[in-house]
C-alpha cells in the first residue's frame, strides 16, 4: 500500500493533478482513497490532498507518507516530518530549500512547451513512473480529462515527467479496475437520484455545495429540478412545498444553514410532509471552520425545532453507505410522512474512494406512498393505529388536500381543542413504533469475545475499522467495535449484547463532548469508560486511534484494570 501527498497553494492546480492521478491508479487496478484538506480561500494558503492506494480495500487515510509532491516550500516544511525513512520529495528544480529531493525543471519545461499550467501534467508523469505504472494509461486519461485543444501539450508534458525519473516502487496490481471512483457527496447525490429525487433546493454552503453542483450538472439527464435558493430558509420551504405537490424532494446544507432551517423542520413534522434534509457537518459554532470536518451537530439535529415530532436521523459512514442510505431515507420519509435527516461531514463529503458498482435493484421503490383510500370523506390527518394517515396529492382527484402549521383535526382544519391536540400528538408519535422496527443495527467488526468495545458513528467507520484490525494483530487484548449508521431512534440490540461482554467501552468521536456516548447513556443507561475525541477540524485516522488506545491500555495496565 502506498501513500502520497500533493501540496501547495490554492490556485496551483492541485485538484486537477490529483483527479488525473486517482483515475490512473484506479485504471491500473488499485483501490484508491483520497482526502482533501484545504483552506477557506480562493488563492494562497496551504492546501494538500493525500492519495492512498494499494491492492487491498482501504478504509482510512494515513499520515505516513511514501512521497510528497511539493508545489511550494511550505509543503515540505509542514509535511517532511511525516515522510517515511525511504520516502521521496518531488518538486520543481527552482524550489528553494536545502532538502534531498527529486528535482525536475517543471516550470521551465512548461514555459518551453508554451503553457505554464502544464507543470501539473509533468508531475503526473513522474509519479506514475516512480510507481511503475505504464505510461499508456496517462494518454488515455488525459484524452478524457483535458480539452482537445490542450491535449497534445499536456501529453508532451506528462511524457517529459515520465522520462525524467526512474521507477522506484514495485507495481502491486489489484482487482479494482472495474470499480467506481466517487466522492461522498457525489455518492449521496447519486443515491437521491436513484431514489427518484425530482426537486433539490439549496443555498451554497461548504462542505455541502458539491451536492448542488453535481445535481445541477446532471439534473437534466436525471429529470430533476435543482433550485439555488436565496437562503436556507427558502431552500427547505421550497423542498417541503415540492413534496406537498407530490414529488420526492431534498435540501442540503451545513450546520449554520441547518440552524436557519429548524422552524421549517417543525412545519414538516406538524404538516406530516415528507422531506429529506442533508447536513454535511463542519466545525462550529457560527462560521467556525468552513472547509474542515467535525461531528458536533448530532444532538442538535436530533432535537432541532420546537415541539415534539418523530424524525429519522441517519449518519452516513462511507461512500457505499452514502448511496444506499440516502435512497433509504426517501423511502422512510415517504412511508412515515416525516422529515428524514442525513448526517455527513466534510471528511466523507470531500473524500474520494473506490467502491463496488452500486446495485440499483437494492433500492426500494421510488414511487411515493400515496393512499388509495376512497371511502367517505377524505381525512388527511386521520387518526390511525400506526400514526400514518392517508396522503393524497393536491390536484389529483376530487379531494380537498390540506396542510397546516397550526394544530388541526383529522380534516386538517385548525383547532385548539385539548382532546384533539392530545390525540394528534399521540398519533404522530406512534410513527416511532414503526420506525423502531425499521432500524438497522450498527456494524460490528473485531473479536466477538472482545475485552474492549469501541463505539462510533458516521465517518469514523473507516478509521475505527482499520484501528481494530491493527490492534487485534499485535495485542493480547481483544478488541471489537460498533459503528452506528441509524442513530435516532437509536438501535440497541447489538449495543446491549456486546456491552455485556466487554470489560471497557470507549467512544470515538469528532467532537468535544462525546455526543454519541451521551445518547447511549440516555437510551440504555450504559456509560462509556473512556473517550477518544478529536475536534481540531481534521479527521482522526486509524493510526491515531491505535496510538490513543495503546496509551489507554498502558494506563490501565498500571492501574490493574482497563478503565
Amino acid at each position: 500500500m502506498y501513500n502520497i501527498l500533493i501540496g501547495g497553494a490554492a490556485g496551483q492546480g492541485i485538484d486537477t493533478t490529483v483527479s488525473i492521478l486517482e483515475k490512473a491508479f484506479k485504471r491500473s487496478g488499485y483501490f484508491v482513497y483520497t482526502i482533501r484538506d484545504f483552506m477557506s480561500r480562493i488563492r494562497g494558503g496551504h492546501n494538500f490532498m493525500v492519495i492512498r492506494f494499494g491492492n487491498n480495500v482501504i478504509t482510512s487515510h494515513s499520515n505516513k507518507l511514501d512521497g510528497i509532491i511539493a508545489l511550494n516550500e511550505e509543503t515540505v516544511a509542514i509535511h517532511k516530518k511525516d515522510l517515511k525513512e525511504n520516502g521521496f520529495i518531488l518538486c520543481d528544480s527552482n524550489l528553494n530549500g536545502d532538502f534531498p529531493a527529486i528535482r525536475i525543471p517543471m516550470t521551465d519545461k512548461a514555459k518551453e512547451l508554451g503553457n505554464p499550467r502544464v507543470a501539473g501534467s509533468i508531475s503526473v508523469g513522474a509519479i506514475l513512473k516512480l510507481f511503475g505504472i505504464n505510461y499508456d494509461i496517462v494518454d488515455d486519461i488525459l484524452e478524457t480529462s483535458i480539452k482537445k485543444v490542450y491535449l497534445k501539450i499536456n501529453q508532451d508534458a506528462a511524457r517529459f515527467g515520465y522520462d525524467s525519473v526512474e521507477s522506484r516502487y514495485p507495481f502491486l496490481g489489484g482487482n479494482f479496475k472495474d470499480h467506481m471512483l466517487i466522492s461522498g457527496n457525489q455518492a449521496l447525490a447519486l443515491g437521491a437520484v436513484a431514489a427518484g429525487l425530482k426537486f433539490y433546493s439549496a443555498y451554497p454552503m461548504s462542505p455541502a455545495t458539491s451536492i448542488m453542483e453535481y445535481l445541477s450538472k446532471h439534473g437534466v439527464d436525471a429529470g430533476l429540478v435543482m433550485e439555488q435558493a436565496e437562503d436556507e430558509i427558502a431552500a427547505i420551504n421550497m423542498a417541503i412545498g415540492a413534496s406537498y405537490a407530490g414529488v420526492r424532494a431534498m435540501t442540503g446544507t451545513s450546520g449554520g444553514g441547518f440552524s436557519l432551517m429548524v422552524e421549517a423542520l417543525g412545519l414538516s413534522g406538524m404538516a406530516e410532509i415528507p422531506v429529506v434534509i442533508v447536513n454535511v457537518q463542519r466545525p462550529g459554532p457560527a462560521t467556525g471552520l468552513p472547509t474542515r470536518t467535525e461531528q458536533s451537530d448530532l444532538r442538535f439535529v436530533i432535537s432541532a425545532s420546537h415541539g415534539e415530532f418523530p424524525r429519522m436521523v441517519i449518519a452516513l459512514r462511507n461512500h457505499t453507505d452514502a448511496f444506499y442510505q440516502t435512497a433509504r431515507a426517501f423511502h422512510l420519509a415517504d412511508k412515515y410522512q416525516i422529515p428524514a435527516l442525513l448526517l455527513s461531514d466534510q471528511y466523507l463529503g470531500d473524500s474520494t474512494s473506490t467502491v463496488e458498482k452500486y446495485d440499483i435493484s437494492m433500492i426500494m421503490s421510488n414511487a411515493s406512498i400515496i393512499s388509495n383510500e376512497n371511502d367517505g370523506d377524505y381525512l388527511r390527518y386521520k387518526i390511525t393505529e400506526n400514526g400514518v394517515s392517508p396522503r393524497r396529492i393536491p390536484g389529483k382527484g376530487n379531494y380537498f388536500v390540506t396542510a397546516d402549521s397550526d394544530e388541526h383535526d383529522e380534516f386538517g382544519f385548525i383547532t385548539e381543542d385539548a382532546i384533539v391536540r392530545t390525540d394528534m400528538v399521540d398519533k404522530r408519535m406512534r410513527k416511532l413504533d414503526g420506525l423502531v422496527r425499521e432500524l438497522e443495527e450498527p456494524d460490528f467488526f473485531g473479536r466477538e469475545d472482545c475485552d474492549v468495545l469501541l463505539v462510533g458513528w458516521g465517518s469514523t467507520y473507516g478509521p475505527i475499522k482499520e484501528a481494530i484490525q491493527i490492534l487485534n494483530e499485535d495485542s493480547d487484548i481483544k478488541y471489537g467495535a460498533l459503528v452506528f449508521g441509524d442513530i435516532y431512534p437509536l438501535p440497541t440490540k447489538l449495543l446491549l449484547k456486546y456491552a455485556d461482554r466487554a470489560k471497557s467501552i470507549i467512544n470515538v468521536e469528532q467532537n468535544a463532548t462525546g455526543q454519541l456516548a451521551g445518547l447511549i447513556s440516555e437510551a440504555t443507561g450504559i456509560c462509556c469508560d473512556n473517550s477518544i475525541l478529536k475536534y481540531d477540524g481534521r479527521q482522526i485516522s486509524g493510526e491515531e486511534i491505535v496510538g490513543r488506545m495503546l496509551l489507554l491500555a498502558a494506563e490501565a495496565a498500571e492501574g490493574g484494570n482497563y478503565e
